[in-house]
């Protein structure tokens, strides 16, 4: 009753993948979800509500912020979408240094609210490592990859526009969104400016712009981290939770933490997986010939380090005793903004869930830092609404005529900059605290260093230089400070290579000691890039699903 072909752990963007390419190719799946269900349309509570509509206008009450201290440090918590972040205090973890861990413990998992930025990275990015000594080499390149961006791509609909950027490669996009004025006038400046060595170009994003595989297109509302109703960005109940469930091979049973894994010493494989009844505490275990490992980078980390045996006693597949080291995430948060004027007459239309986004330029060709890798710039131009009146107290009929009025033009870049592997930043088991449920937590120890604290000098002075040189005044740059976790890109702890000694996934992300376990979401990447990087995490998913199966029909797993 509990055996299947394939179990998938995690239900979010890697974990549907995997979900949706096993159950096409004919295997019976268990998708398991530590969190409650969410149904397609019909679960995304909040998506059509009217701001008056919410008792405390988007505010949290003090209760919810007491029950989630971590959530609550930075934006994405509001009362908008507060059910789809996770209780800290539920779920607690140890912060040797301060790491912001934003989770959301629910059918789908943050792919009903990440940020949608979808680029791929290639030769450049997968080069890096080999080429300046640092971390390990990736056993890939992007030749390996292309034809699964690809593929990925055609599925869950990006729209974007190909630029011929050997630092960015292009894709099989969907009609690119539309620049505003003012964004079209700062790109033709900044790119004569610059003789073409920097680009802008609009933001390469999961939402479609065209009716696209039966999902409806982006209405413009930009409520997107509530759920989409139409299906107009990808997730893994728009997109590949359908199609995993046409074929009639998925089971999916949510309120499922996978406590470890199951493995058998004779065999030298993994025979299942140990989980705990999130409602009531009931332990069960369920069997498969394959795992797919899909809990997010420091979810699947907890599932391997917690998978402890005679073989294995430092975690599941890590006789290289890489299991939990390398963290990475990028650094944000810093950059420049300025006032375009001449556009007063200039407005714009819609909410357009997406911005502009100029390309890594750093350490490329003969531009040579003294820090290492680069960034890329995310923003976009608008025009400042009522609010901005607010602050001045003012009453009457000409404070009413000015509060219908559009204030005036602001441009922003912020940065998005790469973080280097270090094999200190790491996470363990702390077993001296316990979650609800009574497992061990993480104990994460993760920090930037000087590489990053230098870049990021260069990512508010560029800014600064590149909107001047477009013609923005009263240019500021800012630097609001930025802690490993906060961009919500985790990624590292489970890195690939061609040799077990050094690594614990090899280029297929099967793991090197027992070679029935695939781990694709981001505990596998070797290094960050600056792009946002979950299109990487669809395409390694498709990829390792396809070896799979075909490892399977050859006998050897």
């Amino acid at each position: 009753m509990n055996t299947y072909d394939a179990i998938v752990i995690g239900s979010g963007i890697s974990g549907g993948w995997a979900a949706k390419e096993l159950t096409e190719k004919g295997l019976k799946v268990i998708m398991l979800e530590r969190g409650r269900d969410i149904k397609h349309v019909e679960g995304y509570e909040t998506a059509t509500k009217d701001p008056w509509e919410f008792k405390h206008r988007g505010r949290l009450t003090q209760e919810q912020v007491k029950s989630h201290p971590v959530q609550v440090r930075d934006y994405p918590y509001t009362e908008f979408n507060e059910k789809l972040w996770v209780n800290d205090l539920d779920s607690p973890y140890t912060e040797v240094k301060r790491f912001d861990w934003y989770r959301g413990y629910h059918v789908g998992g943050k792919s009903l609210m990440w940020g949608r930025q979808s680029y791929r990275i290639g030769d450049f990015n997968f080069e890096e490592n080999a080429k300046q000594g640092i971390g390990l080499d990736w056993p890939i390149r992007y030749k390996d990859i292309s034809p699964w961006y690809d593929y990925v791509e055609r599925f869950a609909g990006i729209s974007g526009s190909n630029e011929g950027l050997p630092q960015l490669p292009d894709g099989k996009f969907l009609p690119v969104m539309e620049m505003n004025c003012v964004e079209k006038d700062v790109k033709k400046r900044i790119e004569a400016h610059y003789n073409n060595t920097r680009k802008m170009i609009m933001g390469r994003v999961a939402n479609l712009t065209q009716p696209h595989n039966g999902r409806g297109s982006c209405q413009y509302r930009n409520l997107c981290n509530r759920g989409c109703p139409f299906g107009a960005y990808f997730s893994t109940q728009s997109s590949t939770l359908p199609a995993a469930m046409a074929t009639g091979n998925l089971t999916l049973r949510p309120f499922s933490i996978v406590n470890s894994i199951i493995y058998d010493r004779q065999k030298n494989k993994a025979t299942g997986v140990r989980v705990i009844d999130a409602e009531t505490n009931q332990t069960m275990e369920f069997f498969a010939r394959i795992i797919f490992v899909n809990g997010s980078t420091l979810g699947s980390t907890f599932v391997l380090l917690n998978s402890t045996s005679d073989t294995f006693p430092d975690g599941l597949g890590n006789s290289s005793g890489q299991l939990g080291h390398s963290l990475m995430d990028h650094h944000f948060k810093c950059g420049a903004q300025g006032t375009a004027v001449g556009y007063e007459d200039k407005y714009f239309y819609g909410r357009r869930a997406n911005g502009i986004y100029v390309p890594r330029f750093r350490n490329i060709g003969k531009d040579k830092r003294d820090y290492v890798r680069g960034f890329g710039y995310q923003g976009g131009a608008s025009r400042t609404g009522w609010q901005r009146d607010v602050a001045e107290l003012a009453f009457g009929a000409d404070f009413k005529e000015k509060a219908t009025l559009p204030g005036p033009w602001k441009m922003g870049l912020g940065g998005f900059a790469e973080t280097l592997p270090y094999f200190e930043n790491k996470v363990t088991l702390d077993k001296t605290k316990k979650d609800k449920w009574g497992q061990s937590v993480l104990s994460i120890d993760c920090e930037f260093k000087d590489n990053e604290k230098k870049m990021r000098i260069d990512m508010m002075n560029d800014a600064a230089e590149m909107l001047e040189a477009a013609g923005m005044k009263d240019v500021a740059t800012y630097d609001n400070g930025s802690f490993p976790g906060m961009a919500i890109h985790e990624m590292g702890t489970a890195r690939m290579g061609n040799d077990p000694k050094t690594s614990v996934l090899n280029r297929w992300n099967q793991m090197h000691d027992v070679k029935n376990v695939f781990v694709t979401d981001g505990s596998c990447m070797n290094s960050a890039a600056c792009q946002n990087p979950s299109l990487t995490y669809m395409a390694l998913t498709a990829r390792a699903a396809d070896y799979a199966v075909s490892e399977m029909k050859k006998n050897n797993l």
